[in-house]
């Protein structure tokens, strides 16, 4: 892997602590149908609980605020009566739709190897010779 920006020596791939702290936050359990949806349209809490049903609020709150704090998402109190708050996507949140969209490329083109890996590992196989199992070896 040639040396880039983030890098320190040339071919080592370096995960700095604040780097794992950023993606397990931005790249979570809902994060990402919550960036999906703000894509889309700005929307109010509800309208998210309602596009991911399987969210809980507490989830969902917690999700938000991490996305809020990390300068992806941005919160928005609307004078209506109730009062209400919207959420949107920040520019910063826009620039993670190319990375994101290259990771579930990759997904996509591997996901018959991943799947046979899968298989092969419930099954108590060695996943690069799946016939060591079935044969004693």
């Amino acid at each position: 892997m040639p040396e880039t920006e983030g890098s320190r020596v040339s071919g080592e791939l370096r995960i700095e602590h604040a780097h794992r702290e950023l993606l397990d936050q931005v790249l979570d359990k809902w994060s990402l149908s919550v960036l999906n949806e703000l894509c889309e349209r700005p929307c109010r809490f509800n309208d998210l609980r309602r596009a991911v049903p399987t969210v809980t609020q507490k989830s969902l709150t917690a999700t938000l605020r991490r996305l809020e704090r990390n300068g992806i998402v941005e919160r928005e109190v609307v004078s209506s009566r109730p009062v209400a708050v919207q959420y949107r996507i920040t520019p910063l949140g826009k620039t993670m739709r190319r990375p994101v969209d290259v990771l579930l490329e990759w997904a996509t083109a591997h996901m018959p190897e991943i799947e046979r890996a899968r298989d092969a590992f419930d099954a108590g196989l060695d996943p690069a010779n799946p016939s060591a199992a079935a044969d004693g070896g």
